[in-house]
């Protein structure tokens, strides 16, 4: 089973608006930073085969690299969300999948 475009905006959209980078303490949502639909990307396999976990999470938080100063340093967007973010984030997909499948 492969995930339809539509499938995937759907989880995008879920996180857009409920996912945030916490920078210098300002709230930077990942639909604002257009990293809403890469993540679900990434993450909508995980879901689809159920093996989801927290380790998994951290995995792909870790392996997700965000350029910043105009591209000058990247950082891993595990080290951009808040620790209460990651654990939304859990929550939110963990929710979605049963939901969804």
């Amino acid at each position: 089973m492969t995930a339809s475009t539509r499938d995937i905006e759907t989880l995008a959209a879920e996180i857009a608006d409920k996912i945030y980078l916490d920078i210098a303490k300002w709230h930077l949502y990942l639909g604002d930073a257009h990293l809403h639909v890469p993540l679900a990307e990434r993450f909508y396999p995980l879901l689809e085969a159920d093996t989801l976990t927290e380790a998994a999470l951290e995995s792909v938080l870790q392996e997700m690299s965000i350029p910043v100063g105009a591209g000058r340093r990247e950082l891993p967007l595990r080290d951009l969300l808040p620790v209460q973010g990651q654990r939304d984030l859990l929550e939110l997909l963990e929710g979605y999948q049963k939901d969804n499948f």
